[in-house]
């Protein structure tokens, strides 16, 4: 195995990265905006069904900072940028809540530098041009294995007809793309398709968390060239379970940011709340909860920064610290979110609390692309040595 760099790579240009999200975001993506955005009538969102806003002005200077480029190759107009400065900008998204299609189109990135195929990096070129995609791969039950994919790709002539259906797609209705996953005789095959496909139907889930929208797509009749396969269905398992790691990553980075937010808000609290004269901090059954937490989130971090590492030096060995970080990131993050609105008493548990907005991230974000026992049924299974283990995603 490749010995990882000090500091599991992160150097100067990964700080920057980190820093000048930061401040983009702690400008533009305060809590006060993000209450403005999507919480300012919960009525709105869970009795009317409107889509939770957001801000596309600051996603336009998202794009102009090249955030979409970060996971595309340089040779297809993109940063190259390492994983570990990819994590430590999604950590800072997850820190703030941040509403946009950022996440969905990096996971996309991944999948689509793993294919390497002549449509794929057309797309990676349009992603480092500021279009943005969301991966649609799930099954109505929800599982994320490939082999419960529903749409079914089949030969018409010169294209491709694709029927079927495919669940829970992130951030459906901000991106402008799909990439999906679709079942054919000889395996798993990869499609781009774009929201105005004729025959794509494109309807909403609710979900509690406010910070994205879900969505679902009903895929018929539709008709592609041979152009927009991305990944033939000899390749396109291989190319999903080549990927992985770098998905789990990006979601273990948005939870550990979205854990430390809670923390230190929950922290500050117990600083100025006042109980029997004393503040809440002055109590072990305080004190013990949050030392808890930040060890656990602590822990999280780590093992994210090692899986970020594993993809830049060691792609072939990632998938075990990924689905490790992910584990970790998952509990720490539900533990957290949790004890904050324990911890904020009475008024935790209403809309006018912030703390709700990265409750309901937090545990979204624990249940996509496979919770931490599910993380842990993977991991045995690699590290035990399952005669199924790695066959499925």
């Amino acid at each position: 195995m490749t010995a990882q760099p000090a500091d599991f790579g992160y150097g100067p240009e990964e700080t920057l990265l980190r820093e000048q999200a930061k401040k983009l975001l702690d400008e533009y993506a305060s809590t006060t905006t993000l209450r403005k955005l999507v919480g300012k009538d919960p009525a709105a969102v869970y009795a009317r069904g409107e889509l939770p806003g957001y801000d596309q002005a600051v996603w336009r200077r998202c794009v102009e900072l090249g955030w979409t480029a970060l996971m595309v190759p340089e040779a297809c107009g993109g940063v190259g940028a390492k994983m570990a400065g990819v994590a430590a900008l999604v950590e800072e998204v997850g820190r703030h809540a941040f509403p946009s299609p950022l996440l969905a189109t990096l996971i996309c990135s991944a999948v689509l530098r793993n294919a390497s195929s002549p449509a794929a990096k057309r797309w990676l070129g349009k992603i480092a041009e500021g279009t943005t995609m969301s991966l649609a791969l799930t099954g109505q039950r929800g599982s994320w294995e490939l082999d419960e994919t529903e749409i079914v790709a089949e030969r018409a002539g010169d294209a491709v007809a694709l029927d079927g259906c495919a669940f829970f797609v992130q951030d459906a209705f901000k991106v402008d793309a799909f990439l999906v996953t679709a079942r054919s005789a000889d395996g798993i095959c990869l499609v781009v398709l774009s929201k105005d496909t004729p025959g794509l139907v494109l309807g909403r889930d609710h979900v509690v968390d406010l910070t994205r929208d879900q969505g679902h797509l009903t895929l018929s009749g539709v008709r592609i060239s041979e152009e927009d396969v991305v990944a033939s269905s000899s390749h396109g398992r291989h190319v999903l379970r080549g990927a992985w790691p770098s998905v789990l990553t990006l979601v273990s980075a948005d939870l550990v940011g979205a854990s430390e937010w809670l923390l230190q808000t929950t922290v500050d609290y117990a600083k100025v709340r006042k109980q029997f004269d004393r503040s809440l901090g002055f109590f072990q059954a305080v004190k013990h909860p949050l030392v808890n937490a930040m060890m656990e989130i602590d822990l999280a971090r780590s093992h994210l920064y090692h899986a970020a590492c594993s993809v830049d030096v060691e792609p072939e060995h990632a998938e075990v610290p990924a689905r490790m970080a992910k584990s970790a990131a998952g509990d720490a993050a539900t533990f957290m979110a949790g004890r904050s609105v324990q911890l904020h008493g009475g008024i935790g548990f209403t809309w006018e609390c912030d703390v709700h907005f990265f409750f309901k991230r937090c545990r979204h974000n624990q249940a996509l692309y496979g919770d931490g026992v599910h993380q842990r049924k993977k991991l045995a299974n690699l590290l035990i040595g399952s005669p199924s283990a790695g066959a499925k995603s």
